[in-house]
């Protein structure tokens, strides 16, 4: 085995930071460049998976992710740690408490990276609705997300319901991915992918309760549902065998800022590949 599918569903906020921002969000969430689609780096994966690790006797911190004096000659560690990817985001609707929103582009992906390591996709990537609409499994009628009105489109695809089911590590969450996933068009999941995170305003205040600091902070809501790739560096050292053993002992890894207020928790999921 030479690679691990990890499903990140997130228990609490996450808060992926990129540092202090001059525009009206002081602390917004990571995003890929060219989409907007909030992420976690590689590399602040690879350190959450590194702390992870120095909690766990069976882990070899060291042999696995490197040392930290990163300019060590052939410091680099066995596994290779992707970027924490996308694929399920929980907005708010008027029919229920939330509904998962995800697009073609971003199943596009999953289909393509499960392929490159090796693992059969197991559906196929939808053609997507025409803006405006929406395919979702058991309803009917107009669908409203924050405040936008979406017709119904089609059904989704069982194939698709059960890829997804397999990336969440509770087996009673999975059930509801049935009634709840919802697959917009490319361009509508953007917007809601741009504008719909949460945004939590935090205060300092003085001995006079007069405020001294009030900034704004963005976060990806609980149940967020993320996905990453974990390899061996050299094929068959073993590895990510090891590693994939202590993720299922203990399926919580921490990761993004506000680790002390509670925030960063995602219940982990493991899947094998053989090939790639």
């Amino acid at each position: 085995m030479n690679h691990l599918l990890l499903g990140l569903l997130a228990e609490t906020s996450i808060h992926p930071g990129v540092g202090r921002n001059e525009g009206a969000i002081d602390l917004p969430v990571a995003r890929e460049g060219a989409t907007d689609y909030p992420h976690i780096p590689g590399s602040g994966l690879k350190g959450a998976l590194r702390d992870y690790c120095r909690e766990h006797s069976k882990c070899n911190e060291n042999d696995w992710f490197g040392p930290d004096n990163a300019e060590v000659p052939g410091s680099a560690g066995a596994l290779l740690v992707s970027d924490a990817r996308l694929l399920l985001l929980p907005v708010r609707s008027l029919s229920g408490v939330y509904r998962w929103v995800t697009c073609p582009h971003l199943l596009e992906r999953l289909a393509r990276d499960k392929k490159r390591i090796g693992i059969p996709p197991g559906f196929e990537p939808p053609g997507g609705p025409s803006e405006g609409s929406y395919l979702g499994t058991g309803a009917s009628g107009r669908l409203f997300l924050e405040e936008r009105s979406l017709a119904h489109a089609g059904e989704v695809d069982k194939d698709v319901r059960s890829a997804l089911e397999g990336l969440i590590y509770h087996q009673s969450t999975r059930a509801h991915v049935a009634g709840q996933l919802v697959i917009l068009n490319d361009g509508d999941f953007a917007w809601f992918a741009r504008y719909g995170l949460p945004v939590q305003a935090h205060n300092v205040l003085d001995e006079n309760k007069t405020s001294k600091n009030l900034w704004y902070e963005e976060t990806l809501p609980p149940d967020t549902l993320m996905y990453a790739l974990i390899s061996n560096r050299v094929r068959g050292n073993g590895a990510v065998v090891a590693f994939k053993e202590v993720l299922e002992k203990t399926p919580w890894v921490q990761a993004g800022g506000n680790e002390t207020t509670g925030q960063g928790w995602f219940a982990v999921e493991t899947i094998e590949a053989k090939g790639g």
